[in-house]
């Protein structure tokens, strides 16, 4: 599998989030948030400023989820792309 130009393919983190007054979020709730936190398995061709492996947030209102090969995986462009942690 190969992304191609501005293509990145990433892979959700599950996440629980506390809040100030102790209420934990399940990922469930965390999911409705607009920005996401996500592994990048590939970077396309032209992609520059995130490389494989690098854990990121992205928008995800320009996200689309595809299963390949029995894998869940997002589809996203380099300018959904909004921290590099």
């Amino acid at each position: 599998m190969k992304a191609i130009g501005k293509n990145i393919v990433v892979r959700k983190i599950e996440q629980e989030i506390k809040t100030d007054s102790g209420l934990l979020l399940s990922a469930e709730d965390v999911s409705d948030f607009r920005y996401q936190k996500a592994q990048v398995l590939l970077v396309g061709t032209t992609v520059l400023g995130v490389n494989e492996g690098d854990v990121i947030y992205y928008d995800t209102r320009n996200a689309y989820t595809l299963v390949i090969e029995g894998e869940t995986v997002t589809i996203i462009q380099e300018g959904s792309v909004v921290v590099v942690l």
